[in-house]
């Protein structure tokens, strides 16, 4: 029997079913062939914006070893398709499945700018840096229609708070202006995602993100405009783009980047299959080799939960990987470094009781 042909422009191949659901609901042949005869597609692959009305936008980060404390997403989901991800496992609380509908379903908070607004201004509250896409992508495409994230810049903004950002579009450059303001006081840092500097790679890999070219115009972009940008190489994948450390390394800190940070993949919960199905359609000469080199990163599993070990991984493979890293840091970043927050603008502006500092 022939491959199915990969599904063009997403990075999931078919929907996993729920591990939360008792029933699941598959395409049958029959069906898919019935389909065929009537000239009908089985399912459509277009992508649905579904609005959801959540009563908070801050989320405490309980995971000591992801680097962020406090996080909000505005989208859950993600259309940029990464078959790597591991925020699909998320959609399933929200009763979706973590493949296609990840991508396909993107749920949209839009009273996320006031939510943050009230956060910020709770009397109990203390400055301390909120990641924006701490899950999801928060300049994925549907913020070209909802413009979300730009508001909610604004309203860190307006009460000088300070942000982190993630994120793999060139469409955070939209919002330069906002974050010009926000660096005159040391209020944001940018993390940008590249994860190879081959486009053909990027393509399987992160179907609906930005060029490669377009994200290094970004990182440069906004660090001539004293932004300060940290490039992740996440995830580093052995022999998809491991070799591809110390020319990345080069290239984003020619562009201007003052730091990096990796983590090697694991294929936690229903990515283990999405990953598996995609890898064999994708890159079939390699995709056992590549899958028994992620298992030996994490203790013969494509699963790791553990604690100060899922991130870094283990054993040789691993070993070589975090060398590389450790290497690349020395050459191409010695005597540069990350600016550190202001933290003391914030509590100022909830009394708008403007204060002189010396």
């Amino acid at each position: 029997m022939n491959p199915k042909p990969i599904i063009k422009g997403r990075g999931a191949q078919h929907n996993v079913p729920n591990k939360f659901f008792e029933h699941t609901h598959e395409l049958r042949d029959d069906f898919l062939e019935y389909c065929r005869k009537e000239g009908d597609e089985p399912t459509s692959n277009k992508t649905q914006y579904l609005k959801v009305f959540p009563k908070t936008i801050v989320n405490k980060v309980e995971s000591p070893d992801v680097g962020m404390l406090y996080s909000m997403n505005i989208y859950q989901g993600c259309e940029h398709g990464c078959v790597y991800c591991y925020a699909r496992n998320s959609h399933e609380y929200w009763g979706y499945s973590a493949g296609l509908d990840f991508e396909r379903r993107i749920l949209v908070k839009e009273e996320a700018p006031q939510l943050l607004e009230n956060f910020l201004k709770k009397k109990s509250w203390k400055a301390y840096p909120i990641v924006m896409s701490g899950n999801t992508d928060c300049y994925q495409p549907a913020e070209k229609q909802f413009q979300l994230t730009r508001q909610c810049l604004d309203v860190f903004l307006k009460y000088k708070h300070p942000v982190a950002i993630i994120t793999k579009n060139s469409l955070i450059l939209r919002d330069l202006d906002i974050l010009k303001a926000l660096a005159k006081d040391n209020l944001i840092k940018v993390n940008v995602s590249i994860t190879s500097l081959s486009e053909e790679t990027r393509r399987v890999l992160e179907p609906r993100t930005a060029t490669i070219k377009r994200r290094l115009e970004t990182v440069r972009t906004l660090s001539e405009h004293g932004i300060p940008v940290n490039v992740m190489l996440a995830p580093i994948i052995p022999s998809i783009n491991s070799h591809e450390i110390l020319p990345l390394a080069k290239t984003v800190s020619e562009h201007g980047a003052l730091s990096m940070a990796h983590t090697i993949v694991r294929l936690n919960g229903a990515i283990g299959e999405i990953f598996s199905e995609w890898i064999k359609k994708a890159m079939p000469d390699r995709a056992e080799k590549v899958l028994h080199q992620i298992e030996n990163c994490h203790g013969g599993s494509l699963n790791d939960s553990r604690y100060g070990t899922r991130m870094r991984g283990e054993g040789k493979i691993a070993e070589q990987i975090n060398g590389l890293v450790k290497i690349a840091k020395q050459k191409y970043f010695k005597g540069k470094e990350m600016p550190a927050f202001n933290l003391d603008l914030h509590e100022q502006t909830k009394t708008n009781q403007l204060k002189l500092f010396s």
